[in-house]
């Protein structure tokens, strides 16, 4: 594979417009740069999680099979970033949604129903993964936002979130999997009448 980028800085978006790869400039607050901008922050934040993982992978050796689910979501995560930068580009597809899909059920198996609503904490990677959930639902709101004005095709929309439902229960797993009870939610007591 030849370079990609041989020069970092281009000048070109000192304006506020940046360019996508079907040539078109857009504003750098265009609903399709806020949706590139929001999955790719979430890809950083998984790769965080990622570390943590592979940190603790030594004392808690059931985190491997978290690693291994999570590591092809940067790559996808990529993909999806590379559809949204040149709209007629379509590298994501039912395949991937389905791996996450049986991820999930195979780890709900093990976890059993939840019972009550849970708090993002308990371990740094536990937390982690509930702001890499977040950061999920937040990307499919700003790619939402981008289709009600430019419809997109493919699986994105589908993938981005079943990737949020994929971290949810990837929080619950590695609690279990840690030895950490889960958090669970208290509500606020009725003020006295």
């Amino acid at each position: 594979m030849g370079f990609r980028l041989s020069k970092i800085y281009t000048r070109t978006g000192d304006k506020g417009e940046t360019g996508l790869g079907d040539g078109r400039r857009v504003p750098k607050d265009h609903p399709r740069i806020e949706a590139i901008g929001e999955v790719d922050t979430l890809n950083s934040q998984v790769g965080v999680l990622l570390a943590g993982l592979a940190e603790h992978s030594l004392q808690h050796p059931g985190l491997n099979e978290l690693i291994e689910v999570l590591e092809p979501c940067q790559h996808r995560l990529f993909d999806l970033g590379g559809e949204l930068a040149m709209p007629a580009y379509q590298a994501l597809d039912t395949t991937e949604i389905e791996r996450l899909e049986t991820a999930i059920d195979r780890w709900n198996e093990e976890l059993g129903p939840l019972e009550n609503f849970i708090l993002p904490g308990g371990s740094s990677l536990i937390a982690q993964a509930h702001v890499c959930r977040c950061l999920a639902r937040s990307a499919e709101r700003r790619c939402q936002q981008l289709n009600a004005q430019e419809p997109l095709a493919g699986v994105g929309l589908a993938y981005i979130n079943r990737l949020s439902d994929l971290l949810f229960v990837a929080a619950r797993l590695i609690a279990r999997r840690q030895g950490i009870a889960e958090i669970l939610w208290q509500a606020a007591a009725k003020p006295q009448s």
